[in-house]
């Protein structure tokens, strides 16, 4: 039994006009080029190598994401550590595409849902992409009103340069 906290659970697997009521976050970067490229990247990003080098707290049983996989995120320090309970609830190991998103469960402070995904287009260039739908699940997030979707943007653009920059030097050992 899925415990989520938002309806529109898959939602962000196509590039199709996101949920309505919910702040929505489109981010792409160029991250490298070249098929080691995209696998050094695909790697990072579904093992939460990323996760973990952009300063994000991961526990999980999943060694790489898979669907139903439950992950807690936590960021902060100390007592300000605020935890984050998600699920893998897509993923993508496709030959030119490799993602996944996650899910906000219960106990979540928003609701909505996440995607990283890097892709290698024709010509051969590598995009990392950011797609996400969220709004404030708690009195105290909605109270914080805009900062919320500048934390996410600043953080899918740190993501971006993190995954940048593991890929990089996977690729030139």
């Amino acid at each position: 039994m899925r415990i989520l906290n938002y309806p529109e659970v898959g939602a962000s697997i196509a590039p199709v006009p996101l949920s309505g009521g919910y702040h929505h976050l489109r981010h792409r970067a160029l991250i490298g080029h070249g098929r080691d490229t995209l696998e050094a990247a695909g790697a990072a990003l579904t093992e939460w190598r990323m996760h973990r080098a952009a300063g994000v707290r991961i526990r999980t049983r999943a060694d790489r994401a898979a669907p139903g996989a439950a992950v807690e995120c936590a960021i902060g320090a100390g007592p300000l550590r605020i935890g984050a309970p998600c699920e893998v609830v897509w993923v993508a190991y496709e030959g030119d595409r490799i993602g996944f998103a996650y899910g906000t469960r219960r106990g979540h402070l928003a609701c909505g849902e996440e995607s990283f995904v890097v892709e290698l287009g024709a010509d051969r260039a590598v995009w990392f992409t950011v797609t996400a739908f969220s709004r404030a699940d708690r009195w105290f997030t909605r109270a914080a009103g805009p900062l919320l979707p500048l934390a996410q943007r600043a953080f899918a653009r740190r993501c971006g340069r993190v995954l940048a920059s593991i890929a990089t030097t996977a690729t030139t050992r």
